[in-house]
């Protein structure tokens, strides 16, 4: 079993910055495209951001657009998920995910069934 693990979660106000981190197993992280989805209370799992195995390509969702950063360290096998201007509907667990079986030269997916391994999850609670 691969473990992903999530760090940087945390309570903040609405305008304010965090930023996530999440390891992965070096042969994992390295051939794997990499991607955060979220998921508040009484709601459905969802696509934040993704990166693609090489780091060339990303996707994002547009309610995270402009404000959200994801970017990887492969010396460091971590991919990061920098969140700035937060607002209270960024509240939620996020969850790092990695596609292990991404091809190179491919964007990433954003659908979660493409996704084979997950964290555990870091909780980010946004208040106003």
């Amino acid at each position: 079993q691969v473990q992903l693990v999530e760090s940087g979660g945390g309570a903040v106000q609405a305008g304010d910055s965090l930023r996530l981190s999440c390891t992965a197993p070096g042969r994992t992280f390295s051939r794997s495209h990499m991607a955060w989805f979220r998921q508040a209370p009484g709601k459905d799992r969802e696509f934040v951001g993704a990166i693609s195995r090489s780091g060339a390509s990303t996707e994002y969702a547009d309610s995270v657009k402009g404000r959200f950063t994801i970017s990887r360290d492969n010396a460091k096998n971590t991919v990061y998920l920098q969140m700035n201007l937060l607002k209270p509907e960024d509240t939620a667990v996020y969850h790092c995910a990695a596609d292990v079986n991404a091809i190179l030269t491919s964007s990433p997916p954003t659908r979660s069934s493409a996704y084979d391994y997950w964290g555990q999850g870091a909780q980010v609670t946004v208040s106003s």
